[in-house]
C-alpha cells in the first residue's frame, strides 16, 4: 500500500471534500512502512517535528488553521532531506519527491483556505 497526500477543504456541515488530484503521481507520500521508517522516524522526531511523526500512528491531518505551523515545519525539515534519506534507506530522490508533493498539497491548501490529508 502506500500513503497518498490530499489537499481538502472543509464543507459547510465540517466534513472534508477533497480537491481533484494532481497529475502524473503527484499525490503519493511514500510506502506505507515510511509511516514509521521516515515520517514517524527518530530522526525525524529529533529535527523538532510535529506533525510528520503523527503518522507514525495515525493519518496526518492539518486544519486549515495549523497549516501556517505545517508550512513552517516543512521548511525547517526540507534542508535535512538528505540526512533523512540516509536514516530510513530510502534514496534521496525518492525523499524529496514525496515531501515535494506534500509540500505543494500544503501549498494549494493555503491557496484555497483548506488543509491536507496525509493517508
Amino acid at each position: 500500500m502506500s500513503l497518498l497526500v490530499h489537499t481538502f477543504v472543509l464543507a459547510p456541515d465540517g466534513t472534508m471534500d477533497l480537491l481533484e488530484d494532481p497529475p502524473c503521481g503527484r499525490d503519493l507520500a511514500g510506502f506505507e512502512r515510511s509511516r514509521t521508517t521516515l515520517w514517524g522516524s527518530a530522526a525525524m522526531r529529533a529535527l523538532g517535528a510535529r506533525f510528520f511523526p503523527l503518522l507514525a500512528g495515525d493519518d496526518l491531518r492539518v486544519q486549515p488553521e495549523e497549516l501556517a505551523e505545517f508550512l513552517a515545519e516543512c521548511d525547517a525539515v526540507r534542508p535535512h532531506l538528505a540526512a533523512l534519506a540516509a536514516h530510513s534507506g530510502y534514496t534521496e530522490e525518492y525523499v524529496t519527491a514525496r515531501f515535494d508533493n506534500i509540500a505543494a498539497a500544503a501549498r494549494r491548501a493555503r491557496e484555497v483556505g483548506g488543509g491536507v490529508l496525509v493517508w
